[in-house]
């Protein structure tokens, strides 16, 4: 007699449901971010890789129309290529197009995102952790950064009449890795400049140089820089290029990163306080009375009753926090945060951080 019966509960099995990984491209019109795009999308990578184009001004719509598609042309709808990977533009800030296309999910399996070359990809970024329906799907994966090795320096340098941080700036702050482009058009003098120009302003994206566009896409994908999926632990970031015993103490007008340490466990109430205080308030100000800007903060820290290490990633105004591998012994629980943005002060915001480890427990 077979003992099975239709009244017998199905023994559960666990869904393998993974998100798609999304990477941010940006850069100014001219600096290669079109022909980048093309040559991810006909190399043979082994993925299927989603691209959506942001169409917000002429001319870019018709650089775009020179060299992406098969013939060439703009296209509103979806297109699929032969490699497997799909195209399409929008002239929007991506995000209905990331939804449309989840309706296609097995039919890829990674996103690249453009945006337009004058835009600001913070509040870019920051959608991805707003938007919670869409975060069941996808995950940022990092922001990349196209430069052009003979412009960016003026690009860097430009003043803004509001006094405001110009857009090249803020492009470099905000990215995870910065690919110098066009290398063959400048001398070796040149490149070792601009390369201690955007070390300057962001110290701790990777910076990859290449001509024509071509690079490994390795480098760019799947780099886990917000560390919410993947294999890669983000403390190998931190230990890779975080910390650095060479940050500038003296205040700077300029965008520049400070990374700080500190010993002893975080309070994680008091920590969050800060962080409002800092980007959402800013009234943490320098020594000179000007407010602390903060364009991207990384932070591995070491909380009270936690023996995970918390991962805090902040765009701008927008922070998030998580918790991750367990810390190996307690002389190795050091907290790192790195601060990219204009004012850094770094004697306050060391005494800032310090304070969060002497409250009362």
């Amino acid at each position: 007699m077979n003992e099975d019966s239709d009244d017998d509960v199905p023994e559960l099995v666990a869904a393998n449901i993974s998100k798609v990984p999304v990477t941010v491209i940006t850069g100014f019109l001219g600096s290669g971010k079109t022909t980048l795009l093309n040559f991810i999308l006909t190399e043979q990578h082994g993925k299927k890789i989603a691209v959506i184009l942001n169409e917000f001004g002429e001319g870019d719509s018709i650089e775009k129309s020179m060299s992406v598609g098969e013939e060439g042309e703009l296209f509103e709808e979806w297109l699929e290529l032969r490699n497997g990977c799909l195209c399409c533009s929008v002239k929007d800030n991506g995000v209905k197009a990331i939804e449309n296309l989840m309706q296609k999910k097995g039919k890829f399996d990674y996103i690249l995102l453009e945006t337009t070359g004058l835009a600001d990809p913070g509040p870019i970024a920051s959608i991805f952790w707003l938007d919670e329906e869409l975060c069941s799907d996808v995950y940022l994966d990092g922001i990349i950064v196209m430069v052009d090795a003979k412009f960016c320096e003026r690009h860097i340098d430009e003043k803004k009449e509001d006094g405001s941080v110009n857009e090249c700036q803020k492009q470099i702050a905000l990215g995870d890795v910065i690919i110098v482009n066009k290398t063959d058009l400048v001398s070796t003098e040149q490149l070792e400049g601009l390369r201690d120009r955007i070390k300057s302003v962001n110290n701790f994206a990777k910076i990859v140089e290449t001509s024509h566009s071509k690079i490994n896409p390795e480098s760019i994908l799947d780099i886990n820089a917000y560390g919410l999926s993947g294999d890669m632990k983000i403390e190998d970031i931190f230990t890779q290029r975080g910390f650095s015993k060479e940050n500038k103490h003296a205040i700077d007008q300029s965008v520049g990163t400070i990374t700080l340490q500190l010993p002893g466990n975080v309070d994680k109430t008091a920590l969050d306080d800060f962080l409002q205080t800092l980007l959402w308030e800013k009234t943490v100000k320098d020594a000179t009375g000007n407010t602390i800007e903060v364009l991207r903060l990384k932070g591995m820290m070491s909380i009270v009753g936690s023996d995970h290490r918390l991962v805090v990633q902040a765009v701008e105004e927008l922070y998030d926090s998580h918790t991750t591998t367990l810390w190996e012994d307690d002389l190795s629980r050091i907290s790192t945060v790195v601060f990219i943005g204009r004012n850094l002060d770094k004697d306050i915001l060391q005494t800032h951080l310090l304070k969060l480890t002497e409250l009362k427990r």
